[in-house]
């Protein structure tokens, strides 16, 4: 039977990376990589010299199919994304779909569980996350509003991810919407609902994650506005991660 290794990846500090990980990825037959040139870093840091193969969500049927191929042959493979655990918010679950749908298939799958932003994020939130909901990225398009929706109804913490370029968009819309329509107490669309409710049992909270275990992480915490305002008088990029806590309740 062969073996297909879920490898987990640092998200940004190279030392997040555990020994069985890199045991793993020297002793496979090949690596199956989002982005190869990204991998390599990671591999020379560490001397992994094993041969590597770019694995994407571009990635055509004649490339999973010469993996599971691959596979059916006894070979032993391993699968990183560019940062963090591979099948979360990434291609690497349709390879997974594929061979757990297969009835021919040998394939044992295995975890090597390590870092992920969306864990990481959620351990240092400051307010309960016993339970919460992950929505990924938001649509860049169609279905953006359905989106913002659904994360400030829910009643439940939602963890969601956004880039650079779209980040101080996602947060006025997040906003605006909270303004008009989930809090009486709300009088402008761009208030910051926390401090004008502050002492009240409704109130609002938001984390702002970035650079995440990198050299210049930080977070920002607070109302919208006041998060808005930071980074806007910040010089920021990179991926970020965002935590909307508990919300006013939706007024009908």
């Amino acid at each position: 039977m062969s073996a297909l290794y879920i490898v987990a990846t640092p998200i940004g500090n190279l030392e997040d990376f555990s020994f069985r990980a890199l045991r793993v990825l020297k002793e496979v037959d090949l690596i199956l990589c989002e982005d190869t040139r990204v991998t390599k870093k990671i591999l020379t840091y560490y001397k992994v010299d094993t041969p590597t193969l770019s694995y994407h969500q571009h990635s055509k049927l004649k490339k999973m199919e010469h993996i599971i191929d691959l596979l059916r042959k006894g070979r032993n493979l391993a699968m990183v994304s560019d940062a963090g655990t591979p099948g979360v918010n990434d291609p690497g679950n349709k390879l997974i779909e594929q061979i757990v749908a297969s009835d021919e298939l040998a394939v044992e799958i295995i975890p090597v569980p390590g870092a992920s932003a969306l864990i990481c994020a959620a351990s240092i939130a400051g307010f309960p996350m016993d339970r919460f909901v992950f929505m990924g990225f938001p649509p860049a398009k169609k279905k953006r509003q359905k989106f913002f929706e659904e994360v400030l109804n829910s009643k439940y913490p939602v963890i969601f991810y956004e880039s650079t370029h779209r980040i101080l968009k996602t947060l006025e819309k997040l906003n605006s919407l909270y303004a008009k329509h989930y809090s009486e107490f709300c009088q402008d669309s761009y208030l910051d609902v926390r401090e004008t409710i502050q002492g009240s049992n409704k109130r609002i909270e938001i984390v702002v994650f970035r650079e995440l275990t990198k050299r210049y992480e930080t977070v920002y915490r607070g109302g919208f506005m006041q998060v808005i305002k930071e980074l806007k008088n910040s010089s920021f990029k990179g991926e970020f991660v965002v935590i909307i806590g508990k919300l006013a309740k939706k007024v009908d």
